[in-house]
């Protein structure tokens, strides 16, 4: 076994690589790292990564880190069970969906999650509540497009969807915190409001190795 997958529980970015790798059928050596014990900022890690941060993988002597980077090397690398597509059509379309996850929202679900999860809602509200709109109105175009077909890209998952997918328990996992009630953001339960984007969460997690990819520390 040569590729090594170094990661931390609840990290979305991290999420991806492992959903790719349980995907693509690869066979993997896990080293979960230990946020709290600043094993991301050790200098063999420091070695491999400059800037103390996962996901990171080593395949043999060769190291990459940046999650997107990370499917993209994995999907040349090993193209069996394709996440980027056969055709130049096809990886266009899914490198667009992957970029308007990273545009559109990455950074509206961070403003929602991480004052929820620090603790540190206080003066916030406002803000958060603007940022769940702007998922709201991205939920709503993923349910249309989720009504037609399986996957976000036909009839196969492909990284649309393993870029995606993390963003939705982590949200909604913020979303059942007490302190989120009184911000009426209006998840939960998602089937109410987006039933096809629903259905396809539940088909990522019935995947085969699904469980190895949730965090950990979830389960607590």
């Amino acid at each position: 076994m040569s590729i090594e997958i170094y990661w931390g529980s609840g990290s979305t970015f991290a999420w991806r690589v492992l959903l790719a790798l349980e995907v693509k059928q690869l066979p993997y050596a896990s080293r979960l790292l230990e946020f709290s014990k600043k094993e991301h900022k050790t200098p063999a890690f420091l070695q491999m990564n400059p800037r103390g941060k996962v996901p990171t993988l080593k395949d043999g002597d060769f190291v990459v880190y940046e999650s997107i980077a990370i499917l993209q090397y994995l999907d040349r690398k090993y193209p069996q069970i394709p996440l980027f597509g056969t055709t130049a059509e096809e990886s266009g379309a899914i490198n667009q969906d992957v970029c308007e996850v990273l545009s559109y929202m990455e950074e509206p679900v961070s403003r929602i999650t991480r004052p929820l999860f620090n603790g540190e809602l206080a003066g916030k509200e406002q803000r958060v509540r603007e940022a769940a709109e702007v998922v709201h109105q991205e939920f709503g175009r993923y349910d249309v497009r989720l009504a037609h077909s399986p996957w976000l890209r036909g009839e196969h998952i492909s990284a649309s969807d393993i870029v995606l997918y993390p963003f939705l328990p982590t949200l909604l996992r913020a979303a059942a915190k007490p302190a989120a009630e009184k911000l009426n953001m209006a998840y939960m339960p998602l089937s109410r409001h987006y039933p096809h984007l629903t259905r396809w969460m539940t088909a990522v997690e019935a995947l085969p190795g699904y469980a190895r990819t949730y965090p950990p520390h979830w389960r607590q």
